[in-house]
């Protein structure tokens, strides 16, 4: 498939409009064996859900690696304080690099996770910080967000809080700006129903009173135009669009290098029996969660089919598209925007999913292929497999 008017190229890939949506895409400039680490990327911000942070999860402030040992993690998970884990030499946490903020006490994964965020958002809202003082615009920005957006999260207003201290901050305010507007690919339209979906049905005054609490935090001349009505309705709808969802366990990093270096078979019903228990537990909400934008990432494309998928080897922010089958030179790169479960379902249900919540049409090689198998909802799925 040949592309034209590239904007990007690096690394083995490229972004370029796309003939399959219309709009941008990522390609390679090479072919990729099944597999292999396509990019590896970071983001322009990360942050962790709201909720997440409220009720424990302990990750680095910058980067989202976990702060807990993988023994404190199950413990905290399972509610079982004794529990010991075998094989310490496969945690991945090191405590002795951990470094907390002077000022507000928020804690680091390392020095350069602290310099970073210093130097990207944390000069402008040190001391405002999640529950460092409840009456500061920061907090009660937060406060409003999360009575808006219950867990399952998926979004947080502190990523745009982020992204107006880092306008403050910078002075290299264009590029910034720049890197965003790639992001954007919205009509008016699309970031009414973007806004929509994520504030619910009173979403117009939630909007508004979200607004005014981002500009008695962060209203400076640096960041006017993005607190306008239009421009902060904007930039909701880049994090609620653009979003991509991260999550951070120390145990699963014990997990995957007991695994891999195959150091005790016996522990296989260990790790099967704490994986219960947390499920008993605590659910679905294992990990650190929250939700980064990425340059490069945000340009790859959905398919029912994909060819590339995305994982966090390093158990923080940074992504890597690795291959799921060979991909020629000049293909384009495509994901899922589905998980495994709604991936299994009909065309007619994987498209109903896609359309609701990334406003998209999938005409994709799969569902085009699937074109004259009849229309059928979940529900319609979920009977015939009961039957």
């Amino acid at each position: 498939m040949a592309c034209s008017k590239e904007t990007f190229i690096n690394h083995g890939v490229k972004i370029c409009p796309s003939l399959e949506t219309q709009g941008r895409g990522l390609f390679t400039t090479r072919s990729f064996k099944n597999g292999e680490t396509i990019i590896e990327e970071q983001p322009l911000f990360s942050c962790q859900f709201s909720w997440n942070y409220a009720y424990g999860y302990s990750a680095c402030d910058f980067c989202m690696r976990p702060l807990e040992t993988a023994e404190e993690n199950a413990r905290r998970l399972t509610a079982k304080p004794d529990l010991i884990l075998p094989h310490t030499e496969c945690d991945g946490t090191d405590k002795s690099f951990h470094v907390i903020c002077s000022k507000c006490a928020v804690t680091y994964c390392s020095v350069e996770c602290k310099d970073q965020a210093w130097n990207q958002y944390h000069k402008t809202i040190c001391c405002n910080m999640l529950g460092g003082n409840p009456n500061h615009p920061v907090e009660k920005l937060n406060e409003a967000w999360k009575k808006m957006h219950y867990p399952p999260e998926t979004s947080t207003i502190m990523l745009l809080v982020r992204i107006l201290a880092n306008f403050i901050q910078r002075s290299d305010r264009e590029e910034l700006k720049g890197q965003l507007m790639s992001l954007c690919h919205h009509t008016v339209n699309e970031e009414e129903t973007i806004a929509h979906k994520l504030l619910g049905q009173e979403f117009e005054s939630q909007l508004e009173l979200l607004r005014d609490l981002s500009t008695k935090a962060l209203g400076m001349p640096e960041t006017n135009e993005f607190l306008t009505p239009q421009g902060f309705r904007s930039l909701i709808a880049l994090i609620g669009r653009n979003g991509q969802g991260i999550g951070t366990s120390a145990f699963s990093v014990w997990v995957r290098k007991v695994s891999e270096n195959e150091i005790d078979p016996t522990t296989d019903a260990l790790i099967d029996t704490i994986y219960q228990e947390m499920e008993t537990e605590s659910g679905d909400f294992l990990n650190n969660e929250g939700s980064a934008l990425f340059a490069i990432q945000s340009a790859v494309n959905h398919s029912c089919e994909p060819n590339c998928v995305s994982t966090f080897p390093f158990s923080n922010h940074t992504v890597a598209l690795v291959a799921s089958k060979d991909i020629e030179e000049n293909e384009e790169v495509f994901i899922s925007y589905l998980d495994e479960c709604a991936l299994s379902r009909s065309r007619h249900s994987r498209r109903k999913i896609l359309e609701e919540n990334y406003l998209f049409h999938c005409n994709c090689s799969r569902c085009q292929l699937e074109a004259d198998e009849p229309d059928m909802t979940s529900e319609d799925e979920e009977s015939m497999e009961d039957d």
